[in-house]
């Protein structure tokens, strides 16, 4: 499958998501005037990739799980509402046993980026691994 990239900018994140390098991120601000010019794309990505991981899911393994990281500055509850649209996608992998993890980044001072990753979890069902980002 095709990687697919888009630039970040001032108010829109960079998303990465290369089957073949494995990486699969989602960083920086999230608070694009046009979420849907943004996030369909990414969507309708991810339920394609996910389809074809339901029919052959031998690049991942409990040793190399799916991980899917977001490192968000800040999002905004439309960015919200697409983010919580792609874990939808990614929660039929647990569904049907193909290994994959969320990586949720939070700066040691944002409480509330954190809570946030608390609330996307719960609300999604998907287990979250929560990571304080190191200061630099």
């Amino acid at each position: 499958m095709q990687k697919l990239f888009i630039q970040s900018t001032k108010t829109s994140p960079e998303v990465l998501l290369s089957p073949t390098e494995n990486i699969f991120h989602i960083k920086g601000n999230s608070m694009p005037e046009d979420v849907r010019a943004i996030y369909y794309p990414v969507t309708d990505w991810i339920r394609t990739f996910v389809g074809d991981l339901l029919i052959d899911s031998s690049a991942y393994t409990l040793v190399n799980p799916l991980v899917f990281k977001l490192d968000l500055v800040y999002f905004n509850s439309s960015s919200a509402k697409f983010l919580f649209d792609i874990f939808t996608e990614l929660k039929r992998l647990r569904k049907s046993g193909i290994p994959f993890r969320i990586e949720w980044y939070y700066e040691h001072e944002d409480q509330e980026m954190k809570d946030a990753g608390l609330d996307m979890s719960s609300m999604s069902e998907i287990e979250f691994t929560l990571i304080e980002k190191s200061e630099e």
